[in-house]
């Protein structure tokens, strides 16, 4: 995940609701909540979703949280857990499979935490992303500083995907195959992409292959950040994806991180960009979405600020809504108390849709709207939601 600066035209508003309106009373953080109000099973993002959308988050972990003043989120922050498993039908990791923990030493594998989240993702009745199996960033020291072979490196990766994606074969509905691979001029990452660098970028198609032979059933995904307008960069994977179709590579979809900021304007043909992604026969998804803000001398975000978050918020999800096959939607972590924004970006913050004690912003309402107006234009039927107009 990175930043991203969006300088698109911004679309025009597609809300249930004002922004405005819903911000009423919200400028100032909350102190406390009640979550016995606010998470009953029949107000909450998965409940009024439509059927065969997923709307998931993070699984907060490893990271920028280990540098922290706070124990492990996902293991043991119990609240963090019940509003997880009431509020999202997908899951995803935001560190624990990715190399440096899953792989941390040649020939030993660490499966716990991503083990526990499958699990919990089970018992939950949630789909799970896998992420990320190829990609410059996280790995560890083992593999970046190895002396290896060409013909070893390619044997370590291999093993790799096969052992990872194996092990979780019918549990991962979209794998995270390919991260970050382009840079922003669209330029293949040939210097700091060990695999890239050291094995060509065939190798890129052996990952989908190596991935699709362990777990035939799991959707295999490009994943990048800076893609949700057309640019060079979204180019550069449009071009890659049909090469690879018509080699007969097993791609199955192309997804979008959406790290946003209100700094810079919304991305307004990100529905034509994932469109013609879709026209080629892919799925696609919103992967890591949140909306970071300049925030104020007082660290509080004024009613405008959330209203335009929320707005951001809204309008991706309705561009993921209006393209076929983009039926997977995640937020990367779903509150402020254990955001990576304010750990990498010096006096923004305030990004996802809840505050630190699990009550919801604008953002979230502006979700919630959505996708209940969205079920019911489906011909579902949803309980009245106070919030929405």
């Amino acid at each position: 995940m990175k930043s991203i600066r969006l300088a698109t035209a911004a679309l025009a508003a597609i809300a249930l609701t004002s922004p405005l309106a819903l911000v009423a009373a919200a400028a100032d953080a909350p102190t406390s909540g009640d979550l016995s109000a606010g998470h009953a099973k029949k107000d909450t993002l998965r409940w009024v979703a439509p059927k065969g959308f997923y709307i998931g988050t993070a699984a907060a972990g490893g990271g920028h949280h280990e540098s922290q003043p706070y124990p492990d989120p996902f293991t043991k922050d119990l609240e963090y857990r019940k509003v997880l498993a009431a509020e999202f039908s997908s899951v995803a990791a935001e560190n624990q499979m990715k190399w440096e923990y899953i792989h941390p030493e040649q020939g030993r594998y660490n499966f716990g935490m991503a083990d526990s989240i499958v699990d919990f993702a089970r018992k939950n009745r949630q789909a799970v992303r896998g992420h990320t199996l190829l990609w410059h960033s996280q790995n560890p020291q083992w593999v970046e500083q190895g002396d290896f072979t060409p013909d070893e490196l390619r044997a370590i990766l291999r093993d790799h995907i096969t052992t990872v994606v194996g092990r979780y074969k019918g549990d991962i509905q979209q794998w995270d195959v390919s991260n970050e691979i382009f840079d922003d001029s669209g330029k293949l990452r040939t210097t700091d992409n060990i695999w890239i660098r050291e094995l060509g970028p065939g190798i890129i198609a052996d990952a989908f292959r190596w991935a699709h032979e362990a777990d035939p059933k799991a959707k295999l995904f490009f994943n990048d950040y800076n893609v949700e307008g057309v640019n060079a960069k979204s180019n550069a994977y449009y071009a890659l994806v049909q090469e690879l179709l018509a080699q007969g590579v097993p791609v199955h979809g192309f997804s979008a991180q959406s790290h946003l900021s209100t700094r810079y304007g919304f991305p307004g043909d990100l529905e034509t960009n994932l469109n013609r992604f879709a026209d080629l026969g892919l799925e696609t998804a919103i992967t890591e979405l949140d909306v970071r803000m300049d925030l104020p001398a007082d660290g509080v975000p004024t009613a405008e600020m959330l209203a335009k978050q929320a707005d951001y918020y809204q309008r991706t999800l309705s561009a993921c809504l209006n393209v076929e096959g983009c039926n997977s939607f995640t937020i990367w972590g779903f509150t402020d108390k254990y955001s990576w924004v304010p750990v990498f970006f010096s006096g923004e913050g305030a990004a996802t849709v809840m505050w630190n004690d699990f009550s919801r912003k604008p953002a979230y309402h502006a979700l919630q709207c959505t996708l209940a107006k969205e079920a019911v234009e489906r011909g579902e039927k949803h309980p009245h939601l106070p919030n929405c107009a």
